[in-house]
């Protein structure tokens, strides 16, 4: 009895030392202690996979400033959009047309913009002289159409802004990432030549750190390319819908010259 008691005293001393001693070995053995984070594998890596990681977290950071951006651009675009629409189509003639188009209020909207344009081609074919019903009605309508597709390209290259960084981002940002993890590994596998030690403990902070940068690189990937494949949707969806009141205003300016107005 006294044996068992001694032996269980003696254990619970030697599990005590053990736990004492713990975070100097671990200190000694991979020359980190206490708990490891993704803020102090950053503070303990290397300069270029730090630069690595930081131009990673900025593209991130940029990526979710365009979606916050262009989400309420596209809110605020189809809004004005149907309120346009009410009032374009209560115009009666091509002057109402142009009236309706130039008001302060539809500033900057597009397809407020294809009927000023498209109007005020008309207008600017009878201030010259040019007959604009007839036969020559088909040119007149031609170059309303020019007019419009100039708006609609400006169109095509305002809402397509940002996406091209979305896709740099979305491709290119896991082989960055890759690159900062495999000059992260081969600087570990330098220093378990250096210490002569083949300890994984004493390794094993390096290597988390280089696959941090992995990590990192697919964190700001992953988002930037499902808000590229999100917004060039979006983007086709309003093209459609241009391309519908393009000939819906070319159909509406068409009656009016046929009745004169």
């Amino acid at each position: 009895m006294l044996d068992s008691k001694k032996m269980t005293i003696l254990a619970m001393a030697g599990a005590a030392a053990l736990m004492a001693a713990s975070p100097a070995l671990a200190q000694e053995a991979g020359g980190h202690s206490g708990d490891i984070t993704p803020i102090s594998m950053f503070m303990m890596a290397t300069p270029v996979v730090k630069v690595v990681m930081i131009g990673l977290m900025l593209a991130s950071i940029f990526s979710w400033t365009l979606l916050i951006i262009k989400l309420i651009e596209f809110a605020s675009l189809n809004r004005k959009t149907d309120n346009f629409l009410e009032s374009f189509r209560g115009a009666r003639t091509i002057a109402d047309m142009h009236k309706v188009a130039t008001a302060e209020e539809w500033e900057g909207n597009p397809l407020a913009d294809m009927a000023a344009a498209a109007t005020e081609e008309i207008e600017l074919s009878r201030q010259a002289g040019l007959s604009v019903t007839g036969d020559h009605q088909d040119g007149a309508l031609a170059r309303a159409q020019h007019a419009v597709s100039a708006v609609q390209a400006g169109l095509a290259a305002r809402l397509s802004g940002g996406q091209q960084f979305l896709a740099s981002t979305g491709s290119i940002g896991p082989f960055v990432g890759l690159f900062g993890t495999v000059y992260g590994i081969m600087n570990s596998f330098i220093g378990i030549v250096q210490s002569n030690t083949t300890n994984l403990a004493s390794v094993a902070p390096g290597i988390a750190e280089a696959l941090l940068a992995t990590g990192i690189g697919l964190f700001a990937a992953i988002p930037a390319v499902v808000f590229y494949n999100y917004f060039n949707t979006r983007i086709s969806a309003y093209g459609t819908r241009s391309d519908g009141f393009a000939a819906e205003l070319l159909n509406a300016i068409s009656r009016q010259l046929d009745k004169g107005a």
